[in-house]
């Protein structure tokens, strides 16, 4: 009887960037809840889990970058905690100074593959969300309070843009046979 070698035993590997989007969403489904609880860091990490396997959302293909994911997280922290303050003002003020608009902001090719988390990084922040988003042109479309922030916000969403493509570099996406880019 011979024993199996370990490479042809595993079927799909633990790897640190698998490992590593299981707790990001894992983190991201607790946020969404507003509650760390056993019941939703299970149900975050098995809802992770199968969003993997199937291949929905972030390649899990490349490597993670540790300086520019922590770089990433620290932005989108302090866009957490400014947002709040900012949001907080606004409702605490007896003059309503907000001016809503809806925007499209134009997603690169290069980070077209991480589509799922700028919607989630961007959508966390309060005072600004998604409203849709087409993943074949690359447009989201966000809703803000001021409108005046038009061109900074679209500034900000390219500066997550290009910190996601470096902290979680993706391998290119093989064009099918026949088409051109």
């Amino acid at each position: 009887m011979t024993v199996p070698d370990r490479r042809e035993r595993r079927t799909s590997p633990i790897t640190m960037r698998r490992a590593a989007m299981v707790i990001v969403l894992t983190v991201t489904w607790c946020a969404f809840w507003q509650d760390i609880s056993p019941a939703n860091v299970l149900a975050g990490a098995l809802l992770a889990m199968v969003v993997l396997a199937t291949g929905v959302g972030t390649p899990t293909i490349g490597s993670i970058r540790l300086r520019p994911l922590m770089k990433l997280l620290w932005v989108v922290l302090v866009d957490l905690v400014t947002s709040t303050v900012d949001v907080a003002r606004e409702i605490l003020t007896p003059t309503d100074y907000t001016d809503e608009a809806i925007i499209a902001v134009e997603i690169p090719d290069d980070g077209r593959n991480h589509f799922l988390l700028l919607i989630i990084a961007i959508t966390l922040t309060p005072g600004t969300a998604v409203v849709d988003a087409d993943p074949d042109s690359g447009t989201m479309y966000l809703h803000l309070l001021h409108a005046d922030r038009r061109d900074a916000v679209a500034e900000h969403v390219d500066e997550l843009t290009r910190l996601a493509c470096q902290a979680l570099p993706t391998a290119p996406v093989p064009q099918p046979v026949g088409t051109t880019s």
